[in-house]
Formats: structure tokens, sequence, C-alpha cells
């Protein structure tokens, strides 16, 4: 169909989208053109800005390998990577939750652990922490016989992949849920580390004069069948970017108490201060699987 002007070119564009034959994508589509336009009439998009924004895409893409997905980053720094979690947990974004982001670092194959074990398997100096985790279904049940999948970053702010001073899968481990779906493990009280700023996401932090630091957290992932896989991560309470997250991932369910001990441990060979965490994760029913890794 010929163009007559700007609003006649939406309508023939929805036109066309509206001819899809599967319905999901076409619902998807027709928002999508949709909301597109009306984005760039809302803003009075230059071409210049518009020549400016196809180049930063086809970086983002340049800058994605096999150890980066700058994509990613830049979903999750726009608020969206959060926001689909929010409206795909919880009922469905009724209520609060203990989903959230996967974040780049999980890895698949990490080694079992048994509860009461620890995730260190070099030296990894920092303050101890204890963790007792509890898994229970929408009812408040406990869940029994679930995976838990745990990994975090180092007291210095780095994941055992990028840190050659680290052993192969240090900080990780796959408990298993006891009868009341509780598990528990020994780690060291993780930090918060950098996003990545050499790239597109960094240039949009620094023109938005924000800052680039994630708030500290345990990431924890519940797998059983019969319930949706849940992804979770827990926030450090005293972490003093608790609510600067550049990727707008910390919610009020998962501000976790890592309380403080001054004390002698109880444990030998523990220096205070030494750390407890407690926290219960709320799993839904739904499917089993587990996600792709962000990287390899």
């Amino acid at each position: 169909m010929i163009v007559e002007n700007h609003r006649h070119l939406t309508e023939v564009a929805l036109a066309e989208m509206e001819k899809t034959p599967d319905p999901r994508l076409r619902e998807i589509m027709v928002a999508l053109v949709s909301h597109l336009h009306q984005f760039v009439r809302d803003v009075r998009l230059t071409e210049a800005e518009f020549q400016t924004a196809l180049a930063l895409i086809n970086r983002m893409g340049q800058l994605s390998n096999d150890t980066h997905n700058e994509t990613a980053v830049m979903a999750g720094s726009l608020g969206v990577s959060s926001l689909v979690c929010l409206l795909n947990n919880g009922a469905m974004g009724e209520t609060e939750t203990t989903a959230n982001l996967l974040g780049p670092f999980w890895r698949m194959h990490v080694p079992r652990v048994e509860n009461g074990g620890t995730l260190l398997r070099s030296p990894t100096p920092g303050p101890a922490l204890f963790v007792r985790g509890r898994v229970v279904d929408a009812d408040g049940a406990p869940v029994a016989d679930a995976d838990a999948d745990v990994w975090h970053s180092s007291p210095v702010g780095l994941y055992e992949q990028q840190d050659p001073e680290q052993a192969e899968m240090n900080l990780r481990g796959m408990f298993r849920t006891d009868a009341d779906g509780r598990f528990w493990f020994r780690t060291v009280k993780p930090a918060g580390y950098p996003l990545p700023d050499a790239g597109v996401v960094g240039d949009l932090l620094r023109a938005q004069g924000r800052q680039h630091f994630r708030p500290a957290h345990l990431h924890v992932m519940v797998v059983k069948p019969g319930f949706k896989t849940l992804i979770s991560q827990v926030y450090v309470n005293d972490d003093p970017l608790l609510h600067h997250d550049p990727q707008f991932g910390v919610t009020r369910a998962l501000v976790g108490d890592y309380v403080r001990h001054d004390e002698a441990c109880p444990e030998p060979g523990i220096e205070a201060p030494w750390h407890t965490l407690d926290f219960t994760f709320q799993v839904e029913a739904g499917e089993s699987r587990l996600p792709r890794p962000p990287i390899k």
C-alpha cells in the first residue's frame, strides 16, 4: 500500500502485523509496532538520533560473545529484566516474590555438596557466612528433595571464572533440601561488583550520572519437578548500594538479614566477625526447566 503520511504509515504497518498467523507473535508485533511508533512521535526522534541508536544496537551485538552479554546487561540497566521477572512470578505480579535475576555468572554442572558443607574450594579470605535456607510452596509447606544451586562472588567482588586465584567451581555448590525443606552450608560473605562499563552500557550509565556497582548478593536457584524453577538473589542488608542497583534488582522481599557476630564462633577455626543468614524461598507450581547459561 502506498503511504500517505506518518499517521497512515503506522496504520499500514499495523495492518501487516495483524496478518501474522501465530496469535502470540501477532499480539507481540502489533503492540511492539504501536508502542515503537508512538515512542518516535513522543520524543520527536531526529534522523541523527535514529542513526546513533542503530549504531548502538549494532555495537551491543559486537560486544556480546562467549564471556560477555552486553544486551543482557543493557536490558537490566533499563529495568526490563526485573520487570519481566516481577510480571511472571508472584502470582503473575500480584504478590511479593523471591524470584530475581539470573545474572551473567551462573554455570551448569556444579558439584554437589552435603548439607553442612562448604562452598570454599580454595583459600578465600573474608568473613565467614553460615547460611540456612528453606524452600516452601505457595501454601508455606516445606518442599523436600529440591535442588538448591548456590553461587556468589568472592569478598573482593569476583566470581571464580573471572579470578585465576580461585579454584574451579569455588563458591558454588548444589544442595538437596531435607524433609523440612531446609539446606545449609558455610561460605564467605560476598561483596558487590562492577558491571562491565567499557561498552554501550557504561556509556549510558555515565551519561546519566549513574554508578555501575551492583550491591552484594547470594544467588540461589531452586529446581524440582512440578515447580517452576526459582531463580533468586538475596541481597546483603548493610550494602550501601541497596538503593542504587544499576540493574534494578533489589526488592524488599529479597533483602536478607546478614547478622554480624563479634563473639567467638562455635565452629573451630572461624575468626570473628562472622555472619549468619536465614532465608526462605517460595516456589510456585509450574514447569521445571533450567535456563540457558548467559555466557560460556
